[in-house]
């Protein structure tokens, strides 16, 4: 787990270039670094030691024909298999890092073909000092990050945006209004796009081949084949599943460093160190943090598990900071991300890197087994509308709304409909899913945006981006359908960057077993009824699959996500500084109508309305402005 950059440019000072770059990622990677340049081209590297620790696995690395050279972030699990392969045809090593793995690898399968044999987590660029070519790829899932940039002809490319500054001071910083308005519904930034104009992202599962400083091709090199459906039962299917998972998390042990696991106290953090457990690891090593809020605090089940599995188990009870954090946080993001739960992610990295390296997480589950409450409500809707009972179903809830009003007169009074789910009544296709989505609404951005901001942005293409990876998977039926959409959007755009940048700001690697490949594709290849049932149950075959592994009783307690008390805190702990600098930013004075940023600050602050899905957002990227000096 590292930091990797570099720049094809014809430049004398690449080296001191790509020098700084590698200084800009020294958290990812404090143990070592590394720079090789050859003419034009200049390779950098910050490496975590967590496989072969010696000088053998110092990078960047050459092979030993001298005509290939790499830089590579992340582990390639399944390099003890791939080592034998190589030994068998004659290979030899003079190490045992899977970086040496990958190169050599790369050197005689080829491009396309080692890229269909990593099972792992990564983002590497190599070399052909013969052919002068850059190959780059990006890990299936989108596990680690590949950023880059085409600029006053110079090609550059970093694990993190701020390296690419450090490469190139004149890269433009202005401002991608098309990825903002993307930002605004979802949180994130979605690739290939970046909040900069002038930076690219590389998307998951892509590679990338670069010839006299030019993109000359890019291409996705995996996807789930819908095509392939298992016709087992299920009770078979969940043997299968604890043994895919089982597996997924063995060759996810090999380290060596101390390795430990997040135990949040939800089902999927439990699962993967009740794993571990059965797997014999050892000193089996969990880690959990508090709040003093009762809502947001799960130390007792996860003390629960911990007793039941006895694991060495750590707790920490944490007031976060998230004046000093959030700012500190978008200078690794490089781009503004509203996922709030990045706070409480920050500080159990942090907590964790205290006595290990390495920690396992339960990440993925709820994106490949429909963990989420919203796939039950699309799965009904579509039902719904396949039988024409959208009419019906809307009348129905609103006399339920008007009966609840009656019936408890000391409830808030409500007007259908008020929710999510059934304003969603009135829309078609897959608008309804981006509207339970939204964290600003379509509707809402219309009285939000100031005439600068909306011609920047033109015509919106949120629904289009979902639209996608929709009919991508049509061979799917709706609950793998919209699982899928998860899987390409929400789970790699935001999950999986928010835990690389948290846990890699505090030098630590996180790997989850639900991400493995192999078992995705698995998950993909049962009915969508495996994994919610018709009245809602989420993760019904992890459930059943897991439930002896388990406390009595664990698997059915409500579902509690990994997030912070925001509403209060941007009420009173960030009251203040978020009512300053929403309404003292210039930038945002310009894109946003401050009348309407002044009514979700005062109707919050007063309590008479929670915005907070509106405000933290706008907080973010004003943060996001300042911190990295956006030509606003």
């Amino acid at each position: 787990m590292c930091g990797i950059t570099g720049l094809v440019s014809g430049s004398p000072d690449v080296e001191q270039r790509v020098a700084a770059a590698v200084a800009a990622l020294h958290h990812r990677g404090p143990d070592d670094s590394g720079v090789w340049a050859d003419g034009p081209v200049c390779l950098g590297f910050a490496r975590l030691s967590i496989i072969d620790l010696s000088a053998a696995g110092h990078q960047p690395m050459v092979s030993p024909d001298g005509r290939y050279v790499v830089v590579f972030n992340g582990e390639i699990y399944n390099f003890p298999d791939l080592r034998r392969e190589l030994v068998a045809r004659g290979e030899t090593f003079l190490g045992h890092s899977d970086t040496e793995i990958l190169l050599r690898s790369f050197a005689l399968e080829g491009f396309e073909s080692c890229l269909a044999k990593l099972r792992g987590m990564f983002a590497f660029a190599i070399w052909d000092r013969r052919e002068a070519t850059l190959y780059c790829a990006r890990d299936r899932l989108g596990v680690k990050p590949f950023v880059y940039a085409e600029c006053n002809g110079d090609f550059l490319f970093a694990s993190e945006i701020n390296a690419l500054f450090s490469l190139q001071p004149q890269l433009p910083r202005d401002p991608d209004f098309a990825a903002l308005d993307h930002y605004l519904s979802f949180q994130y930034v979605p690739a290939p796009m970046s909040a900069f104009r002038a930076v690219r992202k590389l998307p998951p599962a892509h590679a990338m081949v670069v010839k006299a400083g030019r993109v000359q091709r890019i291409f996705r090199y995996w996807d789930i084949d819908f095509s392939r459906r298992r016709t087992l039962s299920f009770g078979e299917a969940c043997e299968q599943l604890r043994e895919q998972v089982l597996e997924a998390t063995r060759i996810r042990l090999v380290s060596d460093v101390p390795l430990g696991a997040f135990l949040s106290g939800g089902i999927d953090s439990s699962i993967t160190v009740a794993a571990m457990a059965r797997l014999g690891h050892a000193p089996l090593e969990t880690f959990t943090i508090g709040f003093d809020d009762a809502k947001f605090n799960e130390l007792p089940y996860a003390r629960e598990v911990a007793t039941h599995l006895g694991t060495s188990h750590h707790e920490q009870m944490v007031h976060p900071n998230a004046a000093e954090i959030m700012p500190q946080m978008l200078e690794h993001l490089g781009e503004p991300l509203a996922d709030n739960s990045v706070i409480p992610t920050y500080y159990v990295a942090k907590f964790a890197r205290s006595r290990v390296t390495v920690a396992l997480t339960g990440d993925g589950a709820d994106e490949v087994f429909a963990g989420y409450r919203r796939f039950y409500q699309m799965r009904r809707v579509e039902w719904l509308a396949e039988r024409g009972l959208i009419p019906a179903w809307r009348a129905l809830r609103a006399f339920g709304v008007r009966l609840e009003q009656r019936l408890r007169p000391d409830k808030p009074r409500v007007r259908f409909p008020a929710t999510r789910a059934d304003q969603m009544l009135t829309m078609q296709g897959l608008d309804r899913y981006k509207h339970l989505l939204a964290f600003v609404t379509d509707e809402e951005k219309h009285g939000l945006l100031a005439p600068e901001f909306a011609r920047a942005v033109g015509e919106s293409r949120t629904s289009e981006y979902l639209a996608g990876p929709w009919r991508q998977a049509a061979g799917g039926d709706i609950l793998n359908r919209f699982l899928y959409v998860d899987l390409r959007t929400f789970l790699a755009e935001d999950i999986l960057f928010k835990v690389d940048v948290t846990s890699m700001a505090n030098s630590l690697e996180c790997r989850s077993p639900f991400l493995d490949h192999k078992l995705i594709e698995f998950a993909f290849s049962l009915p969508g009824g495996y994994k919610a049932t018709p009245r809602g149950r989420h993760k019904h075959i992890l459930k059943e699959a897991f439930g002896r592994w388990l406390p009595p009783g664990f698997m059915d307690r409500p579902k509690q996500g990994f997030s912070v008390p925001l509403a209060r805190w941007l009420r009173e702990d960030l009251g203040e500084m978020m009512q300053d600098t929403l309404l003292g930013n210039p930038a945002l004075g310009r894109w946003f109508r401050r009348e309407a940023i002044e009514r979700y600050v005062r109707e919050h602050r007063s309590g008479a309305v929670s915005h907070s899905t509106r405000l933290w957002p706008l907080f973010v990227l004003a943060l996001w402005v300042e911190r990295m000096r956006v030509a606003a």
